[in-house]
């Protein structure tokens, strides 16, 4: 259950009165539901979706936690002022989101912090930055009304002239239409809404705050429903669960917001020397080839073949050494860096008082006022490359992966195509709103390798997503016999942006891709050729820039192993 922000006040606390008679939001028996504070426009952290529904990062985080302990939930959104004001007097228990800082202490208690908050300075386009809040003074500043930076600029006076508003969206939208000269609003929100909005002249100026820790909060006193979203809370972050509510809301934003790659840039370069170091070991072993090809014309296909082998054994070889040496370090970045993140933002809180108190100093050389934007974005870059490098690792391990090994059996590609459909059922609705799959009634059994050949069609699926520009175009899948060669083809075709006739001759080749500067490492469809072929089938492609690409993969029946 919940309630909008459209609702009147005293229709809220009748109806508070109604579920709770006898006793009051503090002093909550085990079978009494408790009621969660939220602001209706504040995404993604937490608002009401078109359907009038509660949504956001605050939202599912809160379910979650109420299913591990077991508590019953209801979701009370209106706009700030009025359920801070609600909690104040007892009549919901808890906000499910709220800025935590020492004047709000003395009447609220904070869990842990579930997120951490920033807040931006936003203006027009063409407005010079502003690196502090003395610079605001004399200025027409837009706050949320009861916000914590209204908290703070009445507190603080700045020299400004403060406007309130409801919500988030009200301060962008006025600022957009040229009233006041500034928004102070959170990050976050601000971006994601001038976003949605198409705010297309508002931009972040500046970031004058440190940051702010952002959880639970209930009123003083409340210590035993506290304890109860602080061990959720606690229990979700240790199963990880806590991340992938976390990343799924808030990941995407905040990677669109970091301004600065240079170790991005550092750990592609180290890519780009193994595939350097890789290629020169294929061209090395190309040219070998021609010098035998030369001298022993009178060779047959299976002469030549036996060269494949070796030049590929050899590939294997080295591939496995390095990618050795370079995944030992590799791991111990990707199990560092977050050690170290959380050992900064431990400090930063430190660091933010000293500086307060004594003014700008040196760390690692540089000013603290440079550096305490800086680190962070240095550190998430750092682990960035390192998953890069591992991505990339891995893919050359299987470009060289020896199949002698793998278990042949009797298999239904209509079994294998729909798990690789649901397997990759993300990245299909991340893509297009128009998804279609024809499975052909009966298909006869494939004598292979089931795993192989799905790891071939959750490529081919990936590629036509990312050839998608637009949700409105189409992806459809299907499978079909041919009695007369006895075969069975599955075909995917996209409509998507096509691919040029000069590179359709040199889509199998390794290390060849037109996705580069997206991460792409060109190995993927070589991979799946060799799948397909060691099954005896083949990969076909046709393609109209522009319009659309599609691939054919045809596998004899009963095939047995290449």
């Amino acid at each position: 259950m919940y309630l909008n922000h459209r609702q009147p006040l005293c229709q809220l606390l009748l109806l508070l009165a109604f579920l709770s008679p006898f006793a009051s939001a503090q002093n909550l028996s085990p079978d009494q539901t408790v009621l969660i504070g939220g602001d209706y426009n504040y995404p993604p952290y937490e608002f009401l979706d078109d359907e009038g529904k509660p949504n956001g990062y605050n939202v599912e985080l809160t379910l979650a936690i109420a299913e591990v302990m077991g508590m019953k939930v209801e979701f009370i959104f209106s706009d700030w002022a009025q359920v801070r004001e609600s909690l104040k007097e007892g009549n919901i228990d808890a906000l499910q989101g709220m800025v935590n800082s020492p004047e709000r202490r003395e009447t609220f208690d904070f869990s842990p912090p579930h997120a951490i908050i920033h807040q931006s300075i936003f203006a027009r386009q063409g407005t010079p930055r502003t690196a502090s809040l003395q610079q605001l003074k004399g200025k027409e500043v837009i706050v949320q009304k009861n916000g914590i930076m209204h908290d703070y600029l009445l507190q603080n006076d700045v020299g400004a002239q403060l406007f309130t508003v409801e919500t988030h969206a009200d301060a962008l939208r006025q600022l957009a239409a040229g009233k006041h000269d500034y928004a102070l609003v959170a990050n976050l929100p601000g971006l994601y809404l001038g976003k949605e909005l198409g705010l297309s002249n508002i931009i972040p100026v500046g970031k004058p705050f440190q940051a702010q820790h952002y959880g639970y909060a209930v009123l003083k006193g409340n210590e035993d429903l506290l304890a109860q979203f602080s061990e959720g809370l606690a229990i979700l972050k240790n199963t990880g669960r806590q991340q992938l509510i976390y990343n799924k809301w808030l990941g995407p934003l905040q990677e669109k917001s970091l301004p600065w790659k240079q170790l991005g840039k550092l750990a592609a370069f180290v890519s780009a020397l193994l595939l350097l170091i890789l290629g020169g070991s294929i061209i090395w072993n190309r040219m070998l080839k021609r010098q035998v090809d030369k001298r022993t014309a009178e060779l047959d296909m299976q002469q030549q073949q036996l060269i494949q082998a070796d030049k590929m054994t050899s590939l294997g070889i080295l591939v496995s050494g390095v990618a050795h040496e370079i995944n030992n370090p590799t791991g111990l970045l990707l199990l560092n860096m977050p050690v170290i993140q959380e050992a900064w933002q431990d400090c930063e809180e430190i660091l933010e008082q000293h500086y307060e108190q004594h003014g700008d100093f040196l760390l690692g050389g540089l000013a603290y006022s440079q550096m305490r934007n800086e680190i962070p974005v240095l550190m998430s870059d750092m682990h960035d490359g390192a998953r890069r490098i591992k991505r990339t690792v891995n893919d050359l391990k299987d470009f060289s992966r020896q199949e002698s090994e793998d278990i042949y059996e009797a298999f239904d590609l209509n079994e294998v195509v729909t798990t690789a459909v649901r397997l990759a059922e993300n990245s299909i609705h991340n893509s297009t709103d128009n998804f279609s799959s024809n499975y052909s009634a009966k298909l006869p059994t494939i004598y292979g390798n089931a795993q192989r050949i799905e790891q071939v069609v959750i490529n081919l699926i990936l590629n036509a997503c990312q050839a998608l520009h637009e949700r409105s175009k189409a992806i459809a899948v299907r499978t079909y016999l041919i009695s007369e060669t006895q075969q069975i083809c599955l075909q995917i075709s996209d409509e998507g942006c096509g691919i040029e006739a000069r590179n359709l001759s040199r889509l199998l080749d390794p290390f060849f891709t037109t996705r580069r500067e997206h991460g792409g490492t060109g190995l993927g469809l070589s991979v799946s050729s060799g799948i397909v072929q060691t099954h005896g089938g083949t990969l076909h492609f046709d393609s109209i820039p522009a319009q659309g690409t599609t691939v054919t993969m045809t596998l004899p029946i009963n095939g047995k192993k290449t």
